[in-house]
């Protein structure tokens, strides 16, 4: 078992938090500069924690195991959001559903939120055949070169990952095959406030495709971690608890940025949206979590998660957090 990284859980967090609340129709609708500029770097930032905390240490059978375990809630999520779509007047709407379009969907081109879970599966298991195959060079620029490479067909030639974001998970990965500190490498620095506030004045900075994409994403994560150094104990806790439990909420929150719409109406007076932006953050993550808890409680999760129990206990103050 290997210690968490607190400020990583933190970062977890946050960009967790600001994925949920613009997946919010209503919110996203209203503040469409604001989520060009968070989607700029949010996801990115997932990518490239993603990247660094991959453990390809572990014996094939074990981490096969490990992506079968992603693959699991995510095929059953995925499937269930393809059949919606069939359903419901929704933006992504699937016009014909058999199963060609399914397995397309499942597997290839995922729909909707779960694009993340398809990518990390994909992204990890190339990772773990370079690593394998990169060991005899003792080089990490070979490895790197050859990372990026499988990934660009992937993209350019299978059409099945963003290359753009294969290239943040394999920026992340090159940290941890370099041995480089997590927040050595992405320093807590309040200066990082006044570049990235002038690169978001200009729309065409707004993309993770891009250089200043990606100086955003650095920066987004600095001014992030300046931030952590501020928070109170039980601030960390809490901020601690749901970034380790990320998992949890990917697989579950769209249920809930969906279910909340009717609130929009409900909550029209007041205009800013912060009202209904507050009360469905707090439904999707009270839902996301009382499910886990069902599962857990149903003695479901060696099915769903592959492990006996997915929701900690909230630990106290002088408990140590630990890495699977």
């Amino acid at each position: 078992m290997k210690r968490r990284i607190e400020e990583i859980d933190f970062l977890k967090c946050t960009f967790i938090l600001l994925m949920i609340l613009f997946h919010l129709v209503y919110i996203g609708d209203k503040y469409p500069y604001a989520k060009q500029l968070v989607y700029t770097f949010h996801m990115p930032a997932f990518l490239i924690i993603s990247g660094y905390l991959m453990n390809v240490g572990k014996p094939a059978r074990s981490f096969l195991r490990s992506m079968g375990w992603i693959f699991v809630p995510y095929a059953v999520m995925e499937s269930g959001y393809v059949v919606m779509s069939s359903i419901l007047p929704v933006r992504e709407r699937v016009e014909i559903l058999n199963l060609p379009v399914w397995a397309d969907k499942l597997f290839l081109h995922p729909l909707g939120p779960y694009w993340y879970l398809h990518t990390l599966i994909v992204c990890g298991i190339t990772y773990y055949i370079v690593d394998r195959l990169s060991r005899r060079w003792d080089n990490s620029l070979s490895f790197l070169i050859l990372l990026a490479l499988c990934y660009t067909a992937e993209a350019e030639l299978l059409g099945i990952v963003s290359l753009s974001n294969a290239l943040y998970f394999t920026a992340g990965a090159f940290l941890h095959r370099i041995q480089m500190s997590f927040t050595s490498f992405f320093r807590p620095s309040f200066w990082s406030a006044i570049p990235f506030v002038m690169l978001a004045c200009f729309p065409e900075n707004l993309n993770k495709t891009t250089l200043s994409g990606v100086i955003m994403t650095y920066l987004a994560i600095s001014l992030a971690l300046t931030l952590y150094q501020y928070l109170s104990s039980t601030a960390r806790q809490i901020c601690g608890y749901v970034g380790s439990h990320t998992f949890i909420l990917l697989v579950f929150s769209p249920i809930f940025t969906m279910a909340v719409k009717p609130l929009a109406d409900i909550l029209r007076f007041d205009p800013s949206g912060i009202l209904f932006m507050i009360v469905a953050l707090l439904i999707t993550l009270a839902g996301c979590f009382s499910i886990a808890w069902l599962i857990d409680r149903l003695h479901l999760s060696p099915y769903f998660w592959g492990k006996k129990r997915m929701l900690q206990p909230f630990r106290q103050k002088n408990d140590k957090l630990t890495e699977k």
